[in-house]
């Protein structure tokens, strides 16, 4: 379906029920609005289904894999029909494992800790802090921000070619990490393309899910990724899950993430006044410790919610949304977007933006007091991205700058506006007219730096 097609359909699809639709938030101007939430990339609100099965459950709630009681064996069977259910949405391969965890950070942090030996991991610089960080006990390749998807692939085929070289034609373990969407720009990653790259240079790969499932059907064996990873907060189940899914090996080699009850097969007392344990070597080896049932039902009821509904038609009704927004700012010429790939990359329903003039921290704040809108605004935990996309782009301070900022960085910081399946035509429109009266009018009331936030001066 092209843009223009996508354009001329404002009814594409009504937005999936969630919760806080119908929640009024206080204008610092007087009077009171209907909340627009739109910083779906940090956390979706829950889809109204997933709320009902989790109160559904709830009276029946026990320990998983903890008991012979009733509840304790209704709770167990669905939390292991979760783990199907998340494994038919993600269509892993036979053999694969898929490991609950807290969040797509706790989920990288797992197999960062599940690396062999001497593996070398590679990760493009333009990466989310989750993705970006956890690989310290590894020798890490940083790359360079790439400017097209062809130059993704060519620099990471140049960096593995290097490795190759390096090794004198051996091919020790190696690792790529890199995300499917990202959470700065919303431009999609071109993955398949980067797996045939990395298998081809001997190396496993993993995908950043966490702002590319909310969006668009992942499929472990159509992308051949070797692991993927992602958080229910950002899928409609803020419950606290998360999954890391893929390969079994490394993760049935690897020391137990976590050691204690649930990990353990089997413990005994040595001679010597030690233990001797055996671990699992299903998912459970990584899972220690009584399971988040709740979440992990959570994400699996949004799971089947998501595929329910039909990724195409949520996908045809963001790209309209998209296209709302790009359009309906186009003659704001204060407002600049975001990119490493082009204005016209495909890209999920995450944008961000800076505005001429204006701090992005005092402009964030303006939308929130004066109309009731919640955008994110900061470097949203992908320093380096930032710095590249705003480095050489000083911006002219507003009333409130960001204190907490390096020297000569107080203005290093940008909107994102975000959404998904459950963000009303209303909501976006709202903020297209809130920008444009903004940079026209700007603000209406005064604005001060509390404890690192800009917040509206209500001392006077």
């Amino acid at each position: 379906m092209s843009v223009s097609t996508v354009a001329a359909a404002p009814s594409v699809c009504a937005p999936l029920p969630v919760l806080g639709r119908d929640v009024t938030v206080p204008l610092v101007t007087g009077g009171e609005v209907t909340y627009a939430a739109l910083d779906y990339a940090a956390s979706a609100p829950a889809l109204q289904r997933v709320w009902d099965d989790v109160a559904a459950y709830a009276p029946y709630y026990g320990s998983v894999h903890r008991g012979a009681g009733y509840l304790s064996q209704l709770s167990t069977d669905l939390f292991e029909n979760a783990r199907r259910t998340v494994a038919e949405f993600l269509d892993c391969r036979e053999g694969d494992q898929v490991v609950f965890t807290r969040s797509t950070t706790d989920s990288l942090n797992l197999l960062a800790a599940a690396l062999p030996a001497d593996c070398r991991v590679f990760v493009f610089e333009t990466e989310h802090h989750a993705s970006l960080l956890p690989w310290r006990g590894a020798q890490v390749t940083y790359l360079d921000a790439p400017r097209s998807p062809r130059e993704a692939v060519e620099t990471l085929e140049r960096a593995l070619a290097d490795r190759t070289v390096s090794l004198e034609g051996g091919h020790g373990p190696a690792l790529v990490c890199v995300t499917g969407a990202s959470n700065v720009t919303g431009e999609l990653w071109p993955v398949r393309e980067l797996t045939a790259a990395a298998h081809a240079h001997g190396a496993r790969i993993v995908l950043d899910a966490a702002q590319l499932a909310p969006h668009h059907q992942v499929s472990v064996a159509d992308l051949d990724v070797d692991w993927v990873a992602f958080s229910g907060h950002k899928l409609y189940a803020p419950f606290g899950s998360g999954v890391l899914a893929g390969r079994a090996d490394w993760l049935r080699a690897a020391e137990p993430y976590l050691a204690g009850g649930g990990a353990s097969r089997k413990v005994g007392r040595r001679e010597d006044g030690g233990v001797d344990v055996e671990w699992h070597d299903s998912a459970a080896r990584h899972e220690a410790g009584s399971p988040n049932v709740i979440g992990a039902y959570a994400l699996a009821s949004a799971c089947k919610a998501l595929t329910e509904a039909g990724f195409d038609t949520l996908v045809a009704r963001e790209q309209y949304l998209v296209r709302a927004v790009r359009d309906g700012l186009a003659d704001v010429p204060e407002v600049r977007f975001l990119s490493l790939f082009g204005d016209e990359a495909p890209r999920v329903g995450v944008l961000s933006f800076v505005v001429e003039g204006w701090n992005s921290s005092h402009f964030a704040a303006a939308l929130s007091a004066e109309y009731g809108i919640g955008v994110r605004d900061g470097l949203f935990c992908a320093h380096p991205l930032l710095r590249t996309l705003l480095g050489s782009d000083p911006q002219a301070q507003g009333e409130c700058g960001a204190p907490e900022a390096a020297p000569g960085e107080k203005s290093l910081n940008a909107i994102r506006v975000s959404f998904g399946a459950g963000t009303p035509d209303e909501h976006v429109e709202r903020f297209v007219r809130a920008v444009k009266e903004l940079v026209a009018d700007g603000a209406k009331w005064n604005y001060r730096t509390e404890d690192g936030r800009c917040v509206p001066d209500t001392s006077a």
